[in-house]
């Protein structure tokens, strides 16, 4: 199936109030293992990069890659920037193909935050591209993005910034947080933040550092090795509460580290003499499936493909 644009798949989600899954990539098994789910679950997807997986992997190869993969698919799939800041390597992105672009100028005040986005949309809207962008900031860290602190998105200036910029979807906060230490203890997300911005704000909304971090992944990744403490994530009753409410995207990629980590370590753990990669890469792609696949279900895109 051709690329289909974010924006594409967004509407539907909203109009029929479930949420499509956007998912990190920055390898062949990882994103093998988003395909496949995809496909198992036939569930439409947002396979997205961030500028460190294009850093790491290559613009061209990992775009041809993940072009390559969902043209040899079933499933309806964007390709996603996701959180691109650096507005050269935006123009790239937009140029080799990529149905949809995350400006993230959330760092900037309210005013410089509506003239970058509006730089891009205007970069994009010629290309029929989709353009998401962010208002407020989550906590924690992921690869070059960082904030000390979570600033809850205000509905109004939402509407304001949707209004003056216009995007195809918004990025809020309401309590998430990147990374795998999300909270300290259980925190609630505040879904009656979420009620009123989505009652004032009509285009799709999005959920970033929405991870779950299950914690029998932790236990097992720790059992082989490795040394993860006071990791907490996102709850899945607490998650699919945010879509009921009206969350239409969900960004997922600590989950996807971890199950890739614990499956690595177990692996080598039990087979010491193993050195072929494929024998240790594959397990951990069939187990990153797994949590894929319970995304899906769990943000009710299964069956929508």
């Amino acid at each position: 199936m051709s690329l289909v644009t974010l924006k594409s798949l967004l509407y539907k989600s909203n109009k029929n109030n479930y949420a499509v899954g956007a998912f990190n990539v920055n390898n062949m098994e990882v994103l093998e293992a988003v395909i496949r789910a995809a496909e198992s679950r036939k569930s439409p997807v947002i396979i997205q990069t961030s500028e460190g997986a294009i850093s790491y992997a290559g613009l061209k190869i990992l775009f041809s890659m993940i072009k390559t993969a969902v043209e040899n698919s079933k499933i309806p799939a964007a390709i996603h920037l996701d959180h691109g800041r650096n507005l050269a390597l935006i123009k790239k992105c937009i140029s080799i193909g990529y149905t949809s672009i995350m400006i993230d100028a959330s760092h900037f005040e309210f005013k410089e935050n509506i003239k970058q986005t509006k730089k891009v949309v205007s970069l994009c809207e010629k290309k029929g591209i989709s353009v998401e962008a962010e208002l407020g900031t989550i906590g924690g860290a992921e690869e070059s993005v960082v904030a000390r602190k979570i600033i809850y998105t205000d509905p109004s200036a939402a509407k304001e910034f949707v209004d003056r910029t216009g995007i195809d979807a918004l990025a809020i906060a309401i309590g998430t947080s990147h990374g795998a230490f999300k909270f300290a203890g259980r925190q609630e997300l505040d879904i009656s933040r979420l009620k009123q911005i989505k009652k004032l704000v009509k285009i799709p909304l999005v959920l970033h550092g929405a991870s779950c971090v299950p914690l029998w992944l932790v236990s097992r990744a720790n059992k082989f090795g490795a040394k993860i403490s006071g990791a907490e994530g996102v709850p899945d009753s607490q998650v699919a509460l945010a879509v009921k409410n009206g969350i239409n995207k969900v960004n997922t990629d600590t989950d996807l580290r971890l199950a890739f980590t614990e499956s690595v370590r177990e692996t080598l753990a039990k087979n010491k003499k193993e050195f072929d990669p494929r024998k240790i890469l594959g397990p951990a792609r069939d187990t990153i499936q797994k949590i894929v696949e319970h995304r899906m279900k769990l943000f009710g895109s299964a069956g929508k493909a």
